[in-house]
Order: C-alpha cells, then structure tokens, then sequence
C-alpha cells in the first residue's frame, strides 16, 4: 500500500509542479494579495518576493493543506517577515510536502525592498532537500527574483521568475529542478475588493492563468475565491481577523481527484487599519 501511494505521490505533484517543494494546490489562495497595496500579508511572498515590500507590519504565518484527503499528500509552509524602515523587509520561509517515506522540504531567506516610488523587487534564496526511503536525500540551492510596478493606486503588475538556471538537484545524474516564470496584474477595484490574475509558465509544461477574487464583506469578515486553468483546479476561502490574529479555512476542487481543505493562520506584529 505505502508503495502505490509513494508512486500516486510523485505522479500527482510531479505533474503539477516542476519545482521541488510543491505549491499549494490553492496557492493563488495564500498569494492573491500580492499585486496590491492593502491586500499584501507575508504570504504574498508566495506569489512575488518583491511583494514583501508593501509590508505595513511584520508578521508569522503558519499555513497546512491535506491534499485530495490524503495525510500522505500533506503540505506544510511557514513564513516570518520583518519589514525594517529603511532597510527593505526580510523574510524566511519554511515548506514541508510528503510522508515519512517521501517528503520534500524547503527554507528560503527572503529580502525586498522599494527602489523608487512605484517600483518594488526582492530576491529569495532557497535550499531544498528531496528524501525517498531506501534512496536517501538529494539537495539543490537556487534562487527566485521578482519585481513589482506600481502604475496607479489602484493598479499593480509585476513579474517573477522562479530558478531560471535550472538547479540540479543531487550530485549524480542528470536531474535539474525546473523553472518558472510568472507575469501578474491586480486591480483594487475598491478597498474591499481586489482583482488579481497570473499568467504562469512552467519550464516543459503549458501555460496556465490563475484567477481570483478578494472580498472584504466586513471590516475584519472576507471571503476568496479563484481558478487555475493548468489543472482545471478551483478554490473558495473565507477569513477573519481578530485584533493581530488572522484566520483562514479554504478548499481548493480538482474534478478527477477531489477536495484539498486548508487552514491559515497568521499573526500580525501590530494590529493594521482594517478596510
């Protein structure tokens, strides 16, 4: 049994991401505030590293999926950032995919900053570690870049590329961690609702656009929802804010494979305005 599910492990999450240490399937959940100003959080980082730049506070977030129901498919990230005033933001992250029989991991250290009024970039630097029972670990060190513009209050785009020299992962064979390479655009219709799409091409994959919708129902009440067209994958969310505490419930929908519930926790160093 543990070895049809190891193969159905590194079949699904093979085919959905080329980079070691899977997304989440509802990533464009935890990222979609990232062309913004008033939606930004330090999961933005997840979609655009220049993104930690419109940090209004430092702040911890812990976030869990268990994929298609699976314990076996679980997916683990943490992110702390530190915006500094006049040094740019730090950051560091933590992911975790898999079982005791196959899991991947990742820590990147983070750093952003703006360089003129509309222009923000960041730069994240990962180590990742890929574990197989009975294989051992492989390892690999690479980095992602990203850049944010500013075109109106209202109006932000920006790209992101993701291990454009195609690490190799290990120190035999021929295995290299894929690339990717995002283009973003979000449109704050109004201080309760942002409108935000990517446009994502992965290294010998198609290309894929990701859709959603952040709604602030109340000021500390909103709900989420969007689409990926790479795997016909869809999610719907909802959080709330108490004080400096956020928390969130999603589940993103695959039509062959099923529900991926998720939880999203988020600890403000400071209490923000709320819109």
């Amino acid at each position: 049994m543990k070895q049809l599910l190891l193969v159905l492990a590194v079949f699904i999450v093979g085919s959905a991401h080329a980079q070691m240490v899977r997304q989440p399937l509802s990533v464009k959940y935890a990222g979609l505030g990232a062309y913004s100003y008033n939606f930004v959080d330090p999961f933005s980082i997840t979609s655009n590293t220049a993104a930690l730049a419109q940090l209004k506070s430092g702040g911890f977030g812990v976030y869990g999926e268990r994929r298609f129901l699976m314990q076996e498919l679980n997916q683990y990230s943490a992110v702390v950032a530190l915006p500094t005033t006049n040094a740019g933001t730090f950051a560091v992250q933590g992911d975790y995919f898999g079982f005791s029989d196959f899991n991947e991991s990742q820590v990147g250290l983070a750093y952003a900053r703006k360089i003129a009024k509309a222009v923000d970039i960041g730069a994240k630097f990962n180590y990742h570690m890929v574990r197989i029972a009975g294989y051992g670990n492989a390892t690999a060190i690479n980095f992602e870049v990203g850049t944010m513009f500013h075109l109106t209050d209202r109006l932000h785009t920006g790209v992101h590329v993701y291990n454009p020299l195609s690490s190799k992962i290990g120190t035999e064979g021929n295995s290299r961690l894929g690339s990717m390479y995002r283009v973003g655009l979000g449109y704050e219709v109004s201080d309760r609702v942002l409108v935000s799409t990517e446009i994502v091409k992965q290294e010998d994959m198609p290309v894929s656009v990701n859709a959603g919708l952040h709604y602030n129902v109340q000021p500390n009440i909103f709900i989420r929802a969007g689409i990926s067209t790479h795997n016909n994958n869809s999610f719907v969310g909802a959080g709330i804010r108490l004080g400096t505490l956020r928390v969130d419930v999603n589940t993103a929908y695959h039509p062959q494979l099923g529900f991926t519930p998720g939880v999203l926790l988020l600890i403000n160093f400071k209490k923000l305005e709320q819109q």
